[in-house]
């Protein structure tokens, strides 16, 4: 139902309205600004006329960016641009091997593995061969390993916290407080 109290929403990301460089760049649904490939072109030209020994103003002047620091800042941009690809190239590689090594490790956990002692396979008292547990034992380790590799390389988990006694930490501070003034006490 149309009341027609709903404000209208846009279709498309709107223009920058009132920003002072008045360039008019898209914003993305959260009003951020939007990458867009000719802002990538702008800034990897920015970072080219840095090396060239260009003042961050004049490149600032000759791009058409608000100011010095927004030059700074499209350089910074477009440098880690240019580590990004490769980076993800290296973590997509280092991807697929650990997919590889995660095969290999579950093809070893479905097969079933035989005790064997001294060159014989040891059965049982029905005389089929005893299962051995280790192998596969030793595949689900392999797997767990492999998938915290996993984790890391695509920093899954969660940082880390440090755990510090708040109670021990206050007594420190109090008696490190402590000696302070009584030195300043002692001096005056």
């Amino acid at each position: 139902m149309v009341t027609g109290n709903n404000p209208p929403v846009p279709a498309e990301p709107e223009p920058t309205a009132g920003h002072p460089t008045g360039d008019g760049r898209a914003r993305d649904g959260l009003n951020r600004f939007a990458r867009t490939p000719q802002n990538a072109q702008r800034d990897a030209r920015a970072a080219a006329l840095r090396a060239e020994g260009w003042t961050l103003a004049a490149i600032a002047d000759e791009l058409g960016y608000y100011d010095k620091s927004t030059a700074r800042r499209a350089i910074r941009g477009a440098l880690r641009e240019v580590v990004r690809g490769p980076a993800e190239k290296l973590i997509a590689h280092e991807a697929e091997r650990l997919d590889t090594l995660y095969e290999e490790a579950l093809e070893v956990l479905l097969r079933d593995h035989v005790t064997v002692s001294h060159g014989k396979v040891i059965t049982g008292d029905d005389g089929k061969p005893l299962l051995d547990d280790g192998p596969k034992l030793a595949a689900i380790d392999r797997l767990v390993k492999v998938r915290e590799s996993y984790r890391k390389l695509l920093g899954l988990d969660a940082p880390s916290r440090v755990s510090v006694d708040a109670q021990q930490l206050g007594d420190e501070i109090s008696a490190l407080l402590d000696r302070g003034t009584a030195s300043d006490d002692a001096s005056s």
